[in-house]
């Protein structure tokens, strides 16, 4: 998998992942495990050079 490619799947994977967070009651357990998957993709899409600041529905 190309840098690219790789990078095209965690775009997708963070907003698929804030669609559903957002359907979601914020204090289900199963909110706190997507929320920590969410936190993992933010800071990889930011390593990677990305600006959230346009994909980011979440903003915590």
């Amino acid at each position: 998998m190309t840098e690219k490619e790789l990078l095209q799947k965690n775009i997708e994977e963070f907003s698929r992942l804030q669609t559903y967070m957002l359907l979601s009651d914020k204090t289900a357990e199963a909110y706190q495990v997507m929320k920590q998957r969410y936190i993992e993709l933010k800071v990889i899409l930011t390593a990677s050079g990305l600006n959230l600041t346009d994909l980011d529905r979440i903003k915590e």
